[in-house]
């Protein structure tokens, strides 16, 4: 099965579909126009072999890239590719961690 993200005209996804095999060379027209739906279709994969990541309500398509992008977590945080990543590592020991994004850091869950 091939997947296409519909987005809108701010490059939000707002729904992805489902279309069959025989049918992903002309994914795209066939749900705006066979069966009528209309918008902006983008093929994404389930894999992640395309386009950065699986593109999800509310991810963001970036056509300089052609790659879907998460929504960003924290204003603060960084994009590298589809993902975001904070602007200073979590510890790595056996804590679990939440960004606080106040005080640009980790804090430790009790």
């Amino acid at each position: 099965m091939a997947h296409f993200a519909e987005i809108d005209e701010n490059n939000i996804v707002t729904r992805v579909l489902v279309v069959a095999n025989d049918l992903e060379h002309r994914g795209a027209e066939f749900l705006a126009d066979d069966l009528g739906l209309g918008g902006r279709w983008i093929q994404t994969s389930f894999n992640s072999t395309i386009r950065g990541t699986f593109a999800g309500i509310g991810y963001s398509y970036n056509e300089d890239e052609d790659l879907f992008v998460e929504p960003q977590p924290y204003p603060s945080w960084i994009r590298e590719g589809s993902f975001w990543k904070a602007p200073i590592e979590q510890p790595d020991d056996d804590n679990f961690y939440l960004w606080n994004e106040t005080e640009g850091a980790w804090d430790v869950i009790s």
